[in-house]
């Protein structure tokens, strides 16, 4: 007789596991918030919980991504089972026998045409450091000031950008706009295990950490025969980005910085500052700059925390002055005429130029010579998605004006794709034009 589980028993069950794994992290962040100076010495066996493995991995499966240096897909792993692979972590970590496998290096361009080094760790590696912040991130959110909105639940650039937007108006226009020079490669190892200290003394749990952070880099150079080579490395200092576990470390670490800016010896009390940061992006903002709270700044960032400030992007500017702008995750806040022809002016929260340029280019790639062969339709679906995930982010403040100059743009690029897609250059029915054509057949106007 077949005894084996049915849907709706799965379907209870999983959510008797959520249940569970909920009601945890919340007895985390009520000890976490009821006792500031408490640290957790037994944390280890939460994480290898099948349930909260399991959550992980749903997780992992959810935001999808390519493999590691081991070359495994999720497609591979829900074919063999994922049942599997959350035993086999169970017994591993149970046992203490888990070891990460190496981060494999690729890179993404960058605004100013550089590129960013991203470290991808392999499934396994991904659903353990998942499992691992499902248990780490509820207490840290206690400790977290409010001031900090990257990387956080319940958080977001909006509410920055807001933030920001409220201290200008009330007077707070001499901002100090910091860069730091690549942070997610440049955080000390020794500092930031002493930040996971002061909460976290489970040595099974810092000893995890400690394995992902000094994992081997894994690096292949392509040659223009097609061929390459490998080579690997251990970082000494850095988090990188591409971990499941690297925001919420990235955070800690800076976090001390916002800590020590609000203290009654910090700049928030004598200088009377204000400071919004989103990840490693922040600023801090006050009525009229001093150049001593330029110095505290920077004595902390680079002597104390052993970071790098970018001078060539770093500046002090007044946002009230004409011609002075503060750009801030794709946004750009300024203060212009009124459009009705009145003397006042209003602060105007709109696109960046840098992110309307990004933009195009991504549509360039998107409607492109070599993708000529794409039918109409296919196309059209796929700017759609992109273009609501784009308008959904650039949709605070003001962006009618880069809104606009969007919609032209795919317009004029679809146009010449339908013209490039035969021998004879495609036309519209008579009376109809290209943008009705395309209007017809869904495009999204922003």
């Amino acid at each position: 007789m077949d005894e084996s589980p049915t849907t709706e028993e799965l379907k209870l069950s999983k959510a008797k596991a959520k249940g569970k794994l909920s009601l945890l992290r919340r007895k985390l962040s009520e000890k976490a918030k009821q006792e500031p100076k408490f640290r957790f010495y037994a944390l280890y066996d939460r994480i290898y919980r099948q349930d909260v493995l399991w959550a992980a991995w749903e997780q992992v499966r959810a935001n999808g991504g390519s493999g590691g240096v081991d070359g495994v897909s999720i497609e591979e792993i829900e074919k063999a089972g994922a049942e599997r692979l959350v035993q086999e972590l169970h017994q591993e970590l149970m046992t203490r026998t888990y070891k990460p496998k190496a981060v494999r290096r690729v890179y993404i361009d960058k605004p100013d045409g550089k590129k960013r080094p991203l470290g991808i760790p392999t499934l396994r590696d991904r659903v353990v450091q998942t499992a691992s912040l499902l248990i780490l991130e509820p207490i840290f959110e206690a400790d977290f000031e409010q001031c900090s909105y990257g990387f956080r639940p319940g958080r977001n650039a909006h509410q920055a950008l807001e933030e920001i937007r409220g201290h200008i108006r009330a007077g707070y226009q001499a901002v100090y706009d910091a860069d730091l020079k690549s942070y997610f490669d440049s955080i000390p190892h020794e500092r930031l295990m002493a930040c996971v200290r002061m909460r976290v003394v489970d040595r099974s749990v810092i000893k995890l950490i400690q394995m992902w952070l000094k994992a081997p880099v894994v690096e292949r150079s392509k040659s223009k025969g097609g061929g390459g080579c490998e080579w690997s490395w251990r970082s000494r200092k850095g988090t990188p980005q591409g971990g499941v576990i690297s925001p919420l470390l990235s955070n800690l670490y800076l976090h001390w910085f916002d800590k020590v800016f609000h203290r009654p010896t910090g700049p928030a009390q004598w200088g009377n500052a204000k400071l919004v940061r989103f990840a490693d992006d922040f600023v801090v903002m006050r009525r009229c700059w001093e150049e001593r709270l330029s110095e505290w700044i920077e004595a902390k960032l680079e002597g104390w925390m052993g970071l790098e400030i970018n001078r060539d992007k770093t500046r002090v500017i007044d946002v009230r002055r004409p011609g002075e702008k503060l750009d801030f995750l794709g946004y750009t806040f300024r203060y212009d005429r009124d459009l009705k022809g009145r003397r006042q002016s209003y602060l105007n929260v709109t696109i960046s130029e840098k992110a309307v340029k990004r933009e195009r280019q991504k549509l360039r790639e998107m409607i492109s010579k070599e993708r000529c062969f794409m039918p109409l339709p296919q196309m059209i679906e796929e700017i759609n998605v992109h273009l609501v995930g784009w308008a959904n982010y650039f949709s605070y403040g003001y962006p009618r004006k880069g809104f606009r100059q969007i919609n032209t743009y795919v317009r004029q690029r679809l146009t010449g794709h339908v013209r490039r897609r035969s021998q004879r250059p495609f036309r519209p029915a008579h009376g109809v034009s290209y943008y009705e054509h395309f209007n017809r057949m869904g495009l999204v106007y922003l």
